[in-house]
């Protein structure tokens, strides 16, 4: 397997998931963002957006995805959770949540409020978007309740996906308004090990392939 990844972005769902999980692969480090500084990377993802999986010729290129394939194939019933397990649906619905919830928003934050040249950089945007992101993140805080992770007792997918959204959520400086409950899952989450492992592939890749650790966490 070949994982294209830029420091930071959504790619690190499927890092930690390939980590997780001790699947061998290789890391391939880009620039971000990859479509205006690595042209051939369209020949990989016609998007040129980020992530990439290319498993034996099957490409995959959305992060949460990524994560549900690799947990179906290799770790059902582990990172995984299969149709038959009464938390399922559970577990689809979080994985999703993270990407489409907990992530969207943030984008928006950082594009008008960071990325955007000055003249068109939206304040009212960045304030609205990260009042979204704290309104769905005090809902989620409700769903996980006392539960120590999303589903099925285990740490699964569902994890990966929104654990990337509370990683993005430091960068964006919306951790600060974290519920207690989200920021002690968020801290067990950086406490696995399999979460150390990707931190640590990412930043060996990113100095062995001379990509700057200041790319932005995007995709």
């Amino acid at each position: 397997m070949k994982l294209y990844h830029c420091v930071g972005a959504r790619s690190f769902r499927p890092l930690w998931a390939l980590e997780e999980i001790g699947l061998p692969y290789e890391l391939a480090m880009l620039p971000f963002p990859p479509r205006a500084h690595t042209k051939a990377y369209f020949a990989v993802n016609p998007l040129g957006t980020i992530p990439a999986l290319d498993d034996g010729g099957t490409i995959l290129t959305e992060s949460a995805a990524i994560c549900e394939y690799l947990a179906a194939r290799h770790s059902p019933g582990e990172l995984g959770v299969r149709p038959d397990e009464p938390d399922f649906g559970r577990y689809l619905n979080g994985l999703h949540f993270g990407e489409a919830t907990l992530t969207f928003p943030q984008t928006l934050v950082l594009r008008y409020g960071r990325f955007e040249p000055p003249e068109r950089r939206a304040p009212q945007i960045v304030a609205d978007y990260g009042r979204w992101f704290q309104s769905r993140l005090r809902a989620f805080a409700e769903v996980l309740g006392e539960r120590e992770t999303v589903c099925a007792g285990r740490f699964t997918a569902a994890d990966i996906s929104i654990g990337y959204a509370l990683l993005l959520a430091e960068f964006t400086g919306l951790a600060d308004g974290m519920p207690e409950p989200i920021r002690a899952y968020w801290e067990r989450l950086k406490a696995r090990p399999g979460y150390r492992r990707a931190i640590d592939a990412e930043a060996r890749a990113a100095t062995a392939q001379g990509v700057s650790d200041r790319s932005a966490p995007l995709g």
